[in-house]
This record gives structure tokens, sequence and C-alpha cells, in this order.
């Protein structure tokens, strides 16, 4: 019995203190991800349900909810929703929606969706507005930039402070250099397993990217090369993720 009221302590304390790291709204946007894994050859027909649902959401102006389409290409599906705090999390984002379409053609509207995926689930990300990277102002969706890049840089446990400072040394030395490639840092929060930083990058095209990579690392030179290094020998592992936004299949009002 003491051990569990400790357990049931420790557990409050620790949601308590990531209360109050979310709260913190004005360093962090919350995001929660909802992740479905698309089955091989059923993309086209989870497009398809993508597409009827936000035709729906924009013919009855759905209000409380947004999201934009993100799709990788090892046949994944990320729907990013800002949210204001945790609080929302109780809250059924498709409210509104369902009060003006009724109960029964909304449930329809997921119908579609049945068969299509191996897997999916929902976890939250943190936007880190003092680590990103944007001189021009930070955006998900930089205009003609819909390839994506995101790497994954997990943390081992107890070298959360210094990937903080690795983070900043290199958007100091970004900033220092004036590099063209821009970069937004997303968090791990609740739903995640483990501890990781995600670096998201947009471009034109692959050829775009890889371009700009180069570019960036002849103007970074041996100080960049030093930095990165130092990352890739403190982090656990680095995973890349490729893929496109999806502007046709995302619902983004000012409501």
């Amino acid at each position: 019995m003491k051990s569990t009221k400790q357990n049931l302590t420790a557990i409050i304390l620790m949601l308590f203190i990531c209360i109050s790291i979310y709260a913190q709204n004005d360093r962090y946007q919350l995001y929660v991800v909802h992740e479905d894994h698309v089955k091989d050859g059923m993309q086209s027909m989870h497009d398809q349900a993508d597409k009827v649902l936000m035709e729906a959401a924009k013919e009855h102006n759905m209000k409380g909810m947004n999201w934009i389409t993100f799709q990788t290409d090892d046949n994944r599906v990320m729907y990013l929703s800002p949210i204001e705090n945790m609080a929302e999390l109780d809250k059924n984002p498709f409210e509104d929606l369902e009060k003006k379409m009724g109960k029964d053609k909304f449930e329809k509207l997921f119908e579609d969706y049945q068969g299509t995926y191996t897997k999916h689930g929902d976890y939250i990300l943190r936007l880190d507005k003092e680590l990103s990277y944007m001189p021009d102002g930070i955006t998900q969706t930089p205009a003609g930039q819909n390839y994506r890049e995101l790497t994954y840089y997990w943390i081992p446990p107890g070298e959360g402070e210094k990937a903080e400072q690795l983070a900043r040394g290199v958007k100091e030395l970004y900033s220092k250099k004036g590099s063209k490639i821009h970069y937004r840092v997303y968090k791990s929060g609740f739903g995640n397993m483990g501890n990781y930083y995600m670096v998201a990058v947009a471009a034109e095209s692959p050829e775009a990217m890889e371009k700009m990579r180069e570019e960036n690392m002849e103007l970074l030179g041996e100080e960049g090369k030093k930095l990165f290094d130092e990352i890739e020998n403190s982090t656990s592992k680095q995973e890349r993720v490729t893929g496109y936004l999806k502007p046709e299949l995302s619902y983004v009002t000012n409501n």
C-alpha cells in the first residue's frame, strides 16, 4: 500500500509538471496529431475518405477544429490540429459538425476509412517557437513548399538539458550564417513513448531540399560539421521521414 501511494504521488507530481510546461503557450503551440498507417494499395480510398470529410466540414462551416494533412512516403497520414491547452482533449472536436449534419450522416463520413489502415492513434506535439529558426515568421505552410523532411532526434534519458543546449547552438549558428534552411522544432508530448525533438523542413521538391542541404553545409563549414557531429554522438538514434503536405485534404479556417 505504501508503495502504491508513493507511485501515485509521483504520477500526480509529473502531471502537474507537464501541465505547467504545456501552459507556456508564449513559447509552445500544442498540436494533437492523429496518425493512420495506411495499407498498401489503399491510399486512394483513404484520400477519398479524407476529401469527403474535408468537404463536409467546409459545406457546414465547421467550427472548433482545424487540421493540416501530411502524407509520408512510407504510407502514413498525419493530421495536425492546434489546441490551446490540454483541457481541450476532453472535448469532441467534431461536435459542431455532428450537430449540423445529424448523427447518422456524420457517422457515415467515417465508414469509408474502415479497412484502409492497419493501425492508428493520437499523440501530442509541442511546437517550440524559441528553438525554431524561421526568420520570416513561423508558419507550417510556407507558400509553394509542400515537400517535407522530418528528422526525429531521439534523446537518451537524462539528456534533455544537453539537447536543449545543442538545439540553441544550431539556431545561433544558422542565424549567424544567415542560413536559407528554415525549420521548426517540435518536442514529443503525451502519447509518445520516449523523448525526441522533431525538426521539420519545407522545400519545393526532394531535389530542392538536397540542393539546400548541400549549400547549407558549405555555408556552415567546419563549425557546422563539428556541431552536427556532437548531435550525432548525443542522440540515441535519428530517423528521417519524407512526404508531402496535402492542402487539398486539409481544413484550415479562421474560426
